[in-house]
């Protein structure tokens, strides 16, 4: 139990350090309330329609399609950086990721997912 007493350390200390973060700052927190500050939005124009708005969830399918894509893409660079080491398994292996890239890319054209309805 003793090789466990560092990580215990180290939990109490992190867990004392986020309630004592919060506790500071429920303390010093400004307290005073006036009429701009019990708005909605506290730039102090008034509001002219609800908050229940609808929008198309569409714009959430394109923005994580963009960013699987995106961050999928950044593996490639440290891949072509060291090409030549890592031979043709290397290639093999960078072809199956690219295929599933592609796959993934189909699936999503093939529901529907880039098309404005």
């Amino acid at each position: 139990m003793i090789n466990w007493l560092g990580v215990l350390i180290f939990l109490l200390s992190g867990a004392a350090f986020g309630v004592i973060g919060i506790g500071i700052s429920y303390l010093i927190q400004p307290r005073t309330k006036n009429r701009y500050k019990l708005e909605v939005y506290e730039s102090g124009i008034p509001v002219k329609a609800s908050a229940w708005v609808r929008f198309r969830n569409q714009y959430f399918t394109y923005a994580l399609i963009f960013v699987i894509f995106d961050v999928e893409i950044l593996y490639l660079y440290p891949w072509a950086v060291s090409f030549v080491e890592l031979g043709l398994s290397g290639l093999i292996k960078m072809f199956i990721f690219i295929f599933i890239l592609v796959l993934g890319l189909w699936y999503a054209w093939k529901e529907g997912a880039f098309e404005w309805r």
